[in-house]
Parts: structure tokens; C-alpha cells; sequence
């Protein structure tokens, strides 16, 4: 078989799987390593320890699958369908597009070992490596190398006919693929994704401040969110759409996913933030199986829907936020406390009070900080 016959096979066969965009690039150095090397020094990584982790694997793929060639690059849409109308009787959270159904690890991991398969069976004797979203891979440098976007000012990959509702998966192989052709920049003077974000997270084209962005502090951060954050996180309990909602290319091009593992579960689209903020460790495990929202554990998605439940402001919160002060995790309690003093009310200050007999430091520290909030507002 040719080269040329057996590229074509590959893409084919990639997208027979349900991939698309799907292209090829060279198993070469990351073109960016300059560039995420200084973004790791600038402490945009954040808490995120294994980004600087295995740095010669994550600079050269040779290093992850020895005499590799080829690195095959595919994307498969997540848009779900548009989210129903709110109600306006319940405080309800939001969840990023992707986390709504089923963990994309597992959906994308296994179609690719069966791509891996086939340019197996196309290429005897062939090597590779399957990766989605982990290992030493700066995966959106060598998916933009192949063909499938261009890096957005948010940083996000934006395919030019489908947007940046898509993940990233990709399959190291020693065989000898066609590569495709990068594609240019289209954003031109557009600026709307960095000014839409409420924490400020892209303080310039093309660079992340991890530790300033909601996905971040609602997912990989795993202690208290720093306090002058809060406010600008909103509703959001798990990651946040923001940036990618207002790109032009979104709003011209992307359409809802067909995949079926991919469609918003029951009450992820806008969640009951109360009902979140009760759920016990069973209750957790049971409604996040197989979603990646597990990936947050209890207590930071509890932090999360605490501060939500703040942000909004409603007095009928109070009564779910008094007993999170006493649940079994330290973070959801200061947190809870947080939301009370945010809340204020008569209420709200009887729960704080009640609680100051409490023995970890930090929750002291914020159920003090909350009363003296609460009690200013009502004055």
C-alpha cells in the first residue's frame, strides 16, 4: 500500500470511528516548547505539578514511542443541544458543555486503540501510543501542526467550519503518514473572549493565567479559592464556557453533537445548586459515575455550588448553607460560610453564630470574616 493510500485509509477509518477534524502531523518537537516552557516559569500552571513533569517525552515523541513518524491528530465534537430555559424558582449552577456527559477519556480512548488497530493491521509491525488529554503530549501544538485549528486567543483550538467545541486525542505511531498543513490565525483584531472573562484569566492574546481561570479554580484548584475570585466565578460549579460562548466561530459554525455519549445527562444542564450542596459521599459517587465531573471529588464541587449559592445571593439559600457548616469536609464549610456572610440577613447571621464553636483555623478565620460582612450589611 502507499503512503499516500494508507493516509487515506487512516482518515477514513478516523472518522468512520466518529472523529472529526481529523489530520496528520510529523512526530516532531512541539513548535510552542519555547513559549509553554516560560508559561510554566511565569506560574501559569498553577497547581497543576504534572505539566512540568517528563519535560524531554513532552518535548520530543520519539522519547514516548521510539522511531516514531507519524502523529495522528482527531477531534470529536461535544456541543450538546441548546440547554432548556432555566426556572426562576430554584438557584441553579452551570456546567461546562464537555463535563455533561459521559468522561471523554473513556469515549475517545477506546475508538482510538481501535484506530490504532487498524494502522496496525495497514502497517505490520507498527508502534504507537494512544493519548486523550494525558501523558507527556503538548497535544493542541501538534493538532494545529496537523491541520485541525488555530490556537484562539483564549488558547482553545478553533477549527475554521466547526469552531472549538471538540476535544483533543491523538496516536503516536511509527508509521509513515502524508502530513497535513497547518492552518493561519483567523482571529484577527477580535478580542471578545478575553474581555468577556469575569476573573481576567487571559491578560494578553494567546496566554492562559491558570490560576485566574474558573475552569481552574473549579476543577484542578484543591483548597480554598482565593477571595477576591469568588465573585467573578458566578454560577459556574464545574469549569466555564465564557470565553468560548462569545467566539465568533462558535456562534457561526458549531452545531450539536450526534454522539450519543456526549448528550447532557438529566439535570446537568442548569443542576439545583441546594441539591448539590447536600449530596453525601454515596450520593456524589453514584450521580458523577463515568462523568468527569468526579474528577473535582465531593468536596470541591460542594465548594464550588457554596460559592455559587453566594454569588446569587438568595435568602432562601441560607437554611442549605447553615448545614453545610457543619459537614464532614473543612473547604465546604469555610466556603458555606462565605456564601452566608455574601447573603446576609438575620438568618444567615444565626447560622455563623452558631458555628463559631468551630476548631479548624481557616473556617474559623471565614465564618469571622462572614459575620462581620453579614453584620455590616444589615446595618
Amino acid at each position: 500500500m502507499t503512503r499516500l493510500k494508507r493516509t487515506e485509509a487512516v482518515k477514513t477509518a478516523a472518522r468512520d470511528l466518529g472523529f472529526d477534524p481529523v489530520g496528520v502531523a510529523p512526530a516532531l518537537p512541539p513548535e510552542h516548547w519555547p513559549f509553554f516552557e516560560k508559561w510554566l516559569s511565569d506560574g501559569h500552571a498553577g497547581e497543576m505539578a504534572w505539566l512540568s513533569r517528563n519535560g524531554e517525552r513532552r518535548q520530543d515523541p520519539t522519547q514516548i514511542v521510539p522511531g516514531a513518524r507519524s502523529i495522528v491528530c482527531v477531534g470529536m465534537n461535544y456541543e450538546p443541544p441548546e440547554s432548556p430555559k432555566e426556572s426562576p424558582d430554584r438557584a441553579s449552577g452551570r456546567i461546562s458543555r464537555y463535563a455533561r456527559g459521559d468522561d471523554y477519556h473513556d469515549v475517545m480512548k477506546s475508538r482510538l486503540m481501535e484506530l490504532l488497530r487498524l494502522i496496525q493491521e495497514l502497517d505490520l509491525g507498527a508502534e504507537g501510543r494512544v493519548y486523550v488529554d494525558t501523558g507527556p503530549v503538548l497535544e493542541r501544538d501538534h493538532a494545529a501542526r496537523a491541520g485541525l485549528g488555530w490556537f484562539g486567543k483564549h488558547t482553545n483550538l478553533i477549527h475554521l467550519e466547526k469552531g472549538s467545541w471538540f476535544f483533543l486525542g491523538e496516536i503516536i505511531v511509527t508509521t509513515d503518514l502524508i502530513p497535513d498543513a497547518p492552518v493561519t490565525d483567523h482571529c484577527g483584531t477580535c478580542r471578545l473572549c478575553m474581555d468577556a472573562c469575569p476573573t481576567n484569566a487571559i491578560p494578553a492574546p494567546y496566554v492562559l493565567d491558570s490560576t485566574r481561570c474558573i475552569s481552574y479554580l473549579t476543577i484542578e484548584l484543591r483548597g480554598p479559592i482565593p477571595d477576591d475570585l469568588r465573585p467573578g466565578m458566578g454560577r459556574w460549579v464545574y469549569g466555564c464556557d465564557l470565553c468560548q460562548e462569545v467566539c465568533p466561530w462558535n456562534q457561526k459554525h458549531a452545531h450539536p453533537t450526534a454522539e450519543p455519549a456526549f448528550q447532557s445527562r438529566d439535570g446537568f444542564e442548569a443542576p439545583d445548586l441546594q441539591e448539590l450542596l447536600g449530596l453525601d459521599p454515596e450520593a456524589f459517587s453514584r450521580r458523577f459515575r463515568k462523568s468527569p465531573i468526579k474528577r473535582t471529588k465531593r468536596r470541591g464541587l460542594l465548594r464550588n455550588a457554596a460559592v455559587a449559592l453566594g454569588n446569587l445571593k438568595r435568602p432562601e439559600s441560607v437554611p442549605a448553607l447553615a448545614k453545610a457548616l457543619g459537614d464532614q469536609e473543612p473547604l465546604v464549610r469555610g466556603h458555606a460560610a462565605w456564601a452566608l456572610g455574601e447573603i446576609g440577613g438575620e438568618a444567615a447571621v444565626a447560622a455563623l453564630r452558631e458555628a463559631e464553636g468551630e476548631e479548624d483555623e481557616d473556617v474559623k478565620l471565614e465564618i469571622g470574616k462572614a459575620l462581620g460582612k453579614a453584620m455590616t450589611s444589615d446595618e
